[in-house]
This record gives structure tokens, sequence and C-alpha cells, in this order.
């Protein structure tokens, strides 16, 4: 790369509280997922999300009034107050330490968490993030004597989901097919963020036992998930353009992606030097389909009338981002866990001290079920943690069918199970068949479910199945 690249900085006299307060949100959620694997990793990250959280709170400023050349692409619309509560927010989650909750209910009127109801959740507005987090911990019984002040958190967060799904005097847009639609550039981002948030919510007011109440009517938490996958369905296409706006996936998906490693000739195929403008005149203008897959890129999506120009030039439809698709994997990591009743309130336990390590038990090697039927079932341990003394596996299980024929149906029967299991469908009679998603096994292909618990392998077997 020939391009210049310039490195900029914030610092006591050029502050950036929005920049600082998302990374520290960013790390602290973080040392959450890395908690169990890599405790000493996890202690770092919360190390420097609490100082780069007293940098932001402290020296407080916009980052793009420091940095100025970032107005030109991210300028910083909403300020940085959000981010403070963003922040807070997430160190609170990763930590349980009063002072943020204090933070959170000190400052929530001035630093607009009570007050702004939103209509769009995005990389520069965190509003209706910070609003559905803070209410959840209201929802956990954590509010305390702040509870007040989270009710109008969680007013307001309530207000975006009635919002987005038609229940509210002031609705999200919706194209005719049905996407919600906040601007041109790269609508598609504003989509994944609020299909993961409206998820999250409906399995908090699932646990909670309580609907949705809008100005307009209740809402069952299954409608904010059916309405969440309808948006995920859409992108995928189920649209009135059948088109998938997942870049390789489906029979028709953007082919011209406004992405310069897309859409110029890999060094394997022409070893020779491809300059910053060069590859601007050469190969931006082409109007022949990317040499190289971007596979899993999400692009900016369709117009308010969903129409789509598959155009390299066209960055306001074509362009992918990264944050298009990070909340879509949070939406689709639910969905494919089907419906496992878990309770969203349970406490989850964050230590605030070093505690003496507890040397797990040796992992459990893989077991292949006997081969007596069309379906072979393959067990293996993915991970083990410690907690309170006791070791707990978390086991994926394939099941493979190894006929000539798909298979239309089956049931599993589980037994020596102690804890969760995602991905099957409980029936009736206490047999395991095809999660809702699935409604055949077709020959050698096959589907994974997982289950957790702290004893060796759960027994597995198949009680009956039907060919194609």
């Amino acid at each position: 790369m020939t391009t210049s690249r310039s490195a900029y900085r914030i610092d006591e006299n050029n502050p950036g509280s929005d920049l600082a307060g998302e990374t520290a949100a960013a790390m602290a959620a973080a040392s959450i997922v890395f908690h169990r694997s890599n405790p000493a990793y996890s202690r770092e990250l919360l190390t420097h999300a609490h100082q780069l959280f007293d940098f932001a709170d402290k020296y407080r400023g916009k980052y793009d009034s420091s940095i100025s050349v970032a107005q030109k692409y991210y300028r910083s619309v909403s300020g940085y107050a959000d981010e403070l509560l963003w922040a807070a927010a997430w160190l609170y989650k990763a930590t349980n330490e009063q002072y943020y909750l204090n933070y959170l209910g000190e400052n929530g009127d001035n630093l607009g968490g009570t007050g702004w109801a939103m209509t769009e959740f995005g990389w520069d507005v965190k509003y209706a993030g910070v609003q559905t987090l803070v209410s959840m911990f209201l929802m956990g019984g954590k509010a305390n004597e702040h509870a007040p002040v989270f009710g109008k958190y969680q007013d307001k967060a309530e207000m975006f989901m009635c919002s987005c799904m038609g229940k509210s005097y002031h609705n999200v847009q919706r194209t005719p097919g049905g996407l919600i639609y906040r601007q041109r550039w790269n609508n598609l981002q504003f989509v994944t963020s609020a299909a993961f948030l409206l998820t999250v919510y409906s399995d908090h007011l699932t646990s909670a036992r309580k609907d949705l109440q809008c100005p307009t009517g209740s809402v069952h938490p299954s409608e904010l998930l059916a309405f969440a996958k309808s948006q995920v369905d859409y992108i995928l296409g189920d649209n009135p353009r059948a088109t998938s706006y997942m870049v390789g996936y489906g029979n028709h998906f953007p082919q011209q992606v406004h992405h310069r490693g897309s859409s110029i000739v890999s060094v394997k195929v022409n070893p020779s030097f491809v300059s910053c403008r060069g590859g601007y005149a050469t190969w931006f203008s082409r109007k022949a389909s990317d040499p190289n897959l971007l596979a899993g890129a999400i692009v900016g999506g369709p117009d308010a009338y969903d129409n789509f120009a598959d155009e390299r030039d066209n960055y306001e439809q074509t362009e992918p981002a990264t944050y298009n698709n990070a909340p879509l994997l949070g939406v689709l990591a639910r969905l494919i866990g089907g419906h496992a009743n878990h309770d969203q309130l349970l406490p989850v336990e964050i230590p605030l001290h070093k505690r003496t390590p507890v040397q797990p038990k040796p992992t459990p090697k893989a077991r292949v079920s006997p081969f007596s039927s069309p379906l072979e079932i393959h067990q293996k341990a993915t991970t083990s943690w410690v907690s309170n003394g006791r070791t707990y596996y978390r086991y994926s299980a394939v099941v493979t069918n190894k006929s000539g024929k798909t298979i239309k149906n089956f049931n599993l029967s589980v037994s020596k199970l102690y804890g969760p299991l995602w991905g099957l469908t409980k029936t009736a009679g206490g047999s395991y068949g095809f999660p809702t998603w699935v409604s055949s096994l077709p020959a050698g292909k096959s589907i994974e479910f997982v289950y957790i618990h702290s004893a060796s392998f759960a027994d597995v077997s198949v009680s009956s199945y039907t060919l194609a």
C-alpha cells in the first residue's frame, strides 16, 4: 500500500470523549467474552476500559473537533454524551461496580439517556443501545435507588421498540417490502442494529413475563423476535427483488461491491504492481463482476422503494461495513439457538476479586455413536470452565445423514442431560426433533446442536426417522 495513512491521537488538550468512551465500552464488553477462556486478557481489557472511561469523562470534547479531517466521513453528530453512558453501562455489566450504576443514575438526565426517544441505533447514536441495556439492569432488579431514573431509560427504550413495530405515534419508516428504512447511504446498518436490539429485548421481556406496551397496542415478545427475523430474511433474499444483500449468499447477490480488495484482481493472477490511482483508473470503473468474492459482507442495501443498483461506484448501496455485519451475527446466533427457554434475567456471576484457581477436570474425548441407522451422531467437547468449584463443558453434537436419501424427520432420545440444549425442538413426548427452521436432512448433510452441563457426554440415540 502506497497511500498515506496518517495516525491521529486524542489527549488532554485534544479530547475525544466519544472515541474514548466507545473504545472503553468495547473493551468492557470484550472482557466479558474472555472472562473464562483468557482471564488475564480479560483483566487487561478491563484495566484499559477503566482508564479510557476516566479520561473520556474528565477531558470532555468531541473527537472530530480534535481530529477535524474525520468530519468529512465520520462526523460525531450526536456528540459524546451517549458514549459516556454507553461506556458506563458496559463497565457496570462487566464489573458490577456500584460506581458505574450510580453514574448511569446520576447522569441519565443531563447526558440525554432519559430524554432522547430514538428511532435509530448506529455507530454514532448510541442512546437506543444505552436505554436497552439499562432497561435490562432494571428488569434484573439491579436499579436499587436509581429505579425511578432507570424507569425513564426504559420508557425511551420501549419507544424505540414500539416505533420499529409500527405501534408508536412516530414510527420508523419501512420500504414497501417491509424493510426498516433510515437513509439511502448504507441503510442496512440501521436494520441490523435495530434487529439486534429487538431480539435482545424480546428475550428479556419473555423472561420477565411481560408484553411490550405501546401507544397503539401491546406487543408480545414473540412478535419482536418475529419482526427481527423478517428483517434478516429480507437481507438474505426474501424481498421484492429476490436479492440477497449478503455477498456470496443465495443465487442473486451483489457482484460489484464497493471494496478495493474485492474489485482488484489477486496478485496470484496478476503480480503487476497496482498503485492507488492505478487501481482506481483500471479497476474501479470496470463493469465486470468482482474477481474476489467478499463472502459474507453485508452491503448498504436498497433504497426507500426496495430498488438497488449493483454498481461499484454506487457506494451508498454497494459499500460493505463491519458495523453492518456485527449486529447481524448476534441476531443469527439467537435465531439458530431456537427456543431454549433461557432466563435472561438470571444473574451472571462476574467476580470482583481474584479467586483461587481450580484445576478443571480433563476434557472428555470425542464420542461417535454406533452406526445402527442412517444417522451418525458425533459428539465432542468444545470448551470447559470452572465455576464455584465445578467444571462445566460445552458439547457439540453433529447429526449426519449417512444414507443416500433425504430424511424428512427424526426423533432423538437424549438422556443423562443436566443442562440446557440448543438447536433442536423438544417434542411433547420428551424426545427431540428438527429445529423449527429445518424441515429435512438431505443425504450427506449434517445439523448441529449444543448443550452445557457439568458431566460427561449425554446419551444421544436415534428413536425414529423417516426416509423420503
